[in-house]
């Protein structure tokens, strides 16, 4: 007796045309993601070759997206004049300073707030960790003449270090949240482990828990950087003095009634660009080798 195997649905042809529903599905996901990667790189590069084209490039009726004639007489102006009577580099010199301490005061905070939420059972627990997302929904500009008259009381306006303690402020609550879950998922046989081999409470935390929460801080020290960085309506509201203001805020000395200059604001939104770009090239490399650094080590 013959025994007749059954078909498949689509006959030979099924596997084959199966891969190609595969492969054309996967060439849309790709040229979609390329056409996403464009639109978001395409002003960034627009501002970068527009800093090095002369003003007459800048202002043609016919645009080039690469400069004819390339000039670095922006950055010239830039870095080594004088904007508003105030150098480049004091303007950088303080947005450096703000951005380094809100980094490593919220980062710290957040890392200790983080453990304590996720170890430790407490109450008001819950609420807690339900206000963090509340703070986070409010709009920062509904905030600035609260934070304002905070400032005033305490004597801290047209101070680098009451803007500080406002960065600080706005990404701590982020920070605890990411850094909450990375400490919970860390496990307590670690924890035990080094308590059994001697290690105290400090060595510990340092020895075992940091290595392993490593990613989740510098992911919030990214955000963190990038906050006090960019942020120009509270700086501009709370300083008065020139020789305080940030880079962000030097920017808008290039926009006049007659006309802006548009050589010197690309060449110094792409000089802003460029301390973030490296402050996540240097990090990259610690968020990768946090990841398995506290379990290998014994």
């Amino acid at each position: 007796m013959r025994l007749r195997t059954a078909k498949r649905p689509g006959g030979v042809g099924g596997r084959p045309l199966t891969m190609r529903r595969s492969r054309t599905r996967k060439i849309l996901l790709n040229a979609t993601g390329l056409l996403v990667f464009a639109l978001a790189v395409f002003p960034v590069f627009w501002m970068a070759s527009t800093a090095f084209k002369p003003n007459t490039e800048i202002f043609s009726t016919t645009p080039k997206p690469f400069p004819v004639d390339p000039t670095l007489e922006h950055f010239d102006f830039v870095l080594n004049g004088r904007i508003a009577e105030v150098s480049f580099w004091e303007y950088f010199r303080n947005s450096a300073l703000l951005a380094i301490a809100t980094v490593l005061v919220s980062g710290l905070l957040a890392l200790m707030a983080a453990t304590a939420v996720a170890r430790f059972r407490f109450r008001f627990r819950t609420t807690f960790l339900v206000m963090l997302i509340v703070v986070q929904m409010v709009p920062l500009e509904a905030l600035v003449i609260p934070l304002f008259l905070d400032l005033k009381t305490l004597d801290l306006l047209n101070s680098l270090g009451g803007l500080t303690l406002v960065y600080i402020g706005f990404a701590v609550p982020f920070a605890i949240w990411m850094l909450r879950g990375f400490v919970a998922a860390v496990p307590r046989e670690l924890e035990e482990a080094a308590a059994i081999d001697g290690a105290g409470p400090v060595r510990t935390f340092f020895t075992v828990m940091l290595p392993l929460v490593a990613p989740g801080l510098v992911a919030t020290s990214i955000f963190s950087f990038i906050t006090a960085w960019n942020e120009f309506i509270f700086a501009y509201t709370f300083l008065n003095d020139q020789d305080k203001y940030t880079l962000p805020i030097m920017l808008q000395f290039f926009f006049g009634r007659s006309g802006n200059a548009w050589g010197p604001i690309m060449a110094a939104s792409t000089l802003l660009t460029i301390p973030v770009i490296a402050f996540f090239l240097l990090v990259q490399r610690r968020m990768v080798s946090g990841l398995t650094a506290g379990a290998v080590k014994g």
